[in-house]
């Protein structure tokens, strides 16, 4: 059976990490993996769910299964948390998933099986994986403009051009905030620009949301993605809580799927509960759990807000950083627009030869595209990261 099986191309994500863990010299800087990281480059354990997970120590009773869909808390206190109120709980069907990855693959299956002649048009660029699961599941998919390598900003015009192909029954992919690789954000406007097409077109948009808290706080981050909720009759969010609670390991994911009214939402959360029996049957649930746990205590949820806030900072701390340390290593403001990114990524103009030539002359990774983990920098490695990229980037 395998004697002549070729395994696929290895994720490029995890060839970075393995590099880099080999790679014996003093002084390397990791900008590739996508993990938040402290000062001190440690991916920390929030303090609020070290609190959270003493809680369910003392007083869970069991390890017993859920529901196929998972815990309807954790539903309720993600729904409350990411649409705020603006949408009837009986429109939204709502599914536990193994992390945000699970909830993407989830809810284009979803798509598949109600829609399969739908397009689904993903932002360019996007991340990488949203491509890999649309071709592993056989979905058509085309690609919308997003970023303008030559401002490093949003291609608004270009964007608004190739979405005027939307048909009716597709599926447009949105990134809710702090897009992964870019880091250029959409506006206010362009929300509302979009909603009106989709409406306008008969189309369904799709909002993955794995950074919420990390651009401008939990509020401004859900703006965008609230208004096309209230505007559409339809919409899809895939949801991660690996970033914002740092817990990447216990795969905390979940889908809402908005319905135009209780009927039809009871019959997707029927197929969403068939599609996780049809892959791994009960979702994981004691991540779950600790996020239900802060959201639903009051003093948690205030200290999970704050260490948030602190996160969100020292990003913002390292991304205006790197802008001064290119621009003084530079003599320009050739990479002033890094300033204005929101999140943890951004997309340097790098070639894949510039990107190795970075790793191997100057102990500096990221991405073969050119995209960089802020969250990787630190005080320390500010300089001689500018250095290295205003040598190699001229």
């Amino acid at each position: 059976m395998f004697k002549d099986h070729r395994a696929p191309a290895p994720d490029p994500i995890l060839g970075v990490m393995q590099a880099f863990a080999e790679d014996a010299r003093d002084g390397k800087i990791d900008l590739g993996v996508g993990v938040y990281r402290t000062a001190d480059g440690r991916t920390p354990v929030m303090r609020a769910v070290k609190a959270a997970e003493r809680t369910l120590l003392d007083t869970q009773e069991t390890k017993g299964y859920v529901a196929l869909s998972g815990d309807p808390a954790f539903h309720a206190a993600m729904r409350g948390l990411v649409l705020g109120g603006v949408i009837p709980s009986d429109r939204v069907a709502a599914l536990a998933t193994p992390g945000g990855t699970g909830a993407v693959r989830q809810a284009f299956e979803l798509v598949r099986r109600v829609r399969p002649d739908a397009t689904v048009w993903t932002p360019s660029p996007t991340w990488p994986n949203h491509l890999a699961i649309l071709d592993g599941v056989g979905m058509r998919r085309r690609s919308y403009r997003h970023y303008d390598a030559s401002s490093g900003g949003l291609d608004r015009e270009g964007m608004q051009a190739d979405l005027e192909g939307v048909a009716a029954g597709d599926l447009v992919l949105l990134h809710g905030c702090c897009h992964n690789p870019t880091g250029a954000d959409l506006a206010l406007e362009d929300w509302r620009d979009i909603a009106l097409l989709l409406a306008e077109r008969g189309a369904v948009p799709m909002v993955d949301l794995a950074y919420l808290g990390f651009s401008d706080g939990l509020e401004q981050d859900a703006v965008g993605l609230r208004l096309i909720a209230a505007a559409l009759p339809e919409m899809l969010v895939a949801i991660s809580g690996s970033k914002n609670f740092g817990l990447y390991r216990e795969r905390v994911g979940l889908v809402l799927a908005l319905c135009d009214g209780p009927k039809a939402a009871a019959a997707v959360r029927g197929t969403l509960a068939w599609l996780n029996r049809q892959s791994y049957a009960f979702p994981p649930d004691h991540g779950a759990r600790v996020v239900t746990t802060i959201l639903t205590d009051p003093a948690l949820r205030t200290q999970w807000e704050e260490e948030l806030t602190e996160m969100r900072e020292r990003i913002d701390s390292m991304r205006r950083g790197l802008a001064d340390a290119l621009r003084e290593a530079s003599g320009s403001d050739r990479f002033g627009h890094l300033a204005g990114h929101r999140g943890m990524f951004s997309l340097l103009p790098a070639t894949p030869e510039q990107v190795e030539t970075l790793r191997r002359e100057h102990a500096l990774y990221m991405i073969g595209d050119g995209r960089i983990n802020v969250a990787g920098l630190t005080p320390e490695t500010l300089a001689p990261a500018a250095r290295a990229i205003a040598a190699v980037l001229r």
